[in-house]
């Protein structure tokens, strides 16, 4: 069984940071992900809050930065699903679809997943007029109408984004005001190719081989009504990815899983960090502190460990 110093599970910006600094500061780090680098920075088109882009820069361009800043410095990387965990003895093991590996150190980074709306019609339709990423798949819909079901940053920065493609973008949000920032929610008022139904959540999604309709309900009057649509992009929040670390404790009852201000889980050189962690504030630049911190905590902890 292979067995490194810092395995960090998750190549987000929260688990790209952690291999940085955990492999610059000489440690053999394990950077494991289970698909492509970046986490859910791939998803957004630019990122207009990160420090040192004042003219913003594209989640795909960021991951791919971030991800050679850490291999630069002799982080290994495998591709590979983690599925479990066990943390007895000195050694913490990651249980994978490629084998086990062992750590003195473990840094679980595995986000978040989009949460599904769970109305009939969105897991039938999924890959055939439902999505979750305006970036994948803007470009199926050019000159077509469709629907983004959301209220925050994520739900208005994308709309805004299909609408370079599409002839009108449909927000379909269940309160009266946004949740996403002044800025973006002016940029959205603004924009003559968005059109907010406020007020309202999806009842169906519908459609025979494709996405055709969407059922609507008005949670105020209840009146009931249907939009044609030809794509339905779902950002209503997100489910953290912690099914394999159920060994862990404590967790939220959402599944987020609990730290203190170090990243530590309350097992000893066992840390979260990102998405996954129970936190107030979810944006890049907070999941790199979080993964910054994390590593040096590692870093500490093998070293008075081999004492």
């Amino acid at each position: 069984m292979d067995t490194y110093d810092v395995i960090v599970v998750g190549a987000g910006p929260a688990g790209l940071t952690a291999a940085l600094y955990s492999s610059r500061a000489k440690l053999r780090t394990l950077l494991l992900e289970s698909g492509l680098p970046g986490g859910q920075m791939n998803t957004t088109n630019e990122i207009e809050n990160y420090p040192g882009f004042p003219d913003g820069v594209s989640g795909t361009e960021l991951s791919a930065l971030m991800e050679r800043q850490a291999l630069r410095f002799g982080a290994e990387k495998r591709t590979a699903a983690a599925l479990g965990l066990e943390l007895d003895g000195n050694l913490r093991v990651v249980k994978t679809d490629r084998g086990d590996l062992a750590c003195r150190a473990l840094i679980i980074a595995s986000g978040a997943v989009p949460r599904p709306l769970g109305c009939p019609g969105e897991a039938e339709f999924r890959g055939r007029g439902v999505s979750y990423c305006a970036v994948c798949d803007a470009a199926f819909y050019e000159g077509c109408r469709v629907a983004v079901v959301g209220g925050g940053d994520a739900a208005v920065e994308e709309a805004l984004y299909l609408t370079r493609f599409t002839t009108e973008v449909i927000l379909i949000h269940r309160r009266d005001s946004l949740r996403a920032t002044k800025v973006v929610q002016d940029r959205a008022l603004a924009c003559p190719g968005l059109t907010i139904l406020w007020d309202t959540v999806v009842q169906e999604i519908q459609g025979k081989d494709q996405v055709q309709a969407v059922s609507l309900r008005n949670v105020k009057t209840g009146q009931t009504f249907t939009e044609s649509v030809d794509g339905v992009f779902v950002y209503v929040g997100l489910t953290p990815s912690s099914g394999f670390c159920q060994t862990l404790h404590p967790t939220s009852v959402l599944g987020y899983v609990k730290t203190d201000e170090n990243m530590c889980t309350g097992i000893p050189g066992v840390y979260a960090v990102g998405d996954v962690r129970e936190k107030m504030l979810r944006q890049v630049v907070t999941a790199a502190s979080d993964g910054a911190i994390a590593a040096t905590h590692a870093e500490k902890y093998i070293t008075e460990s081999l004492l």
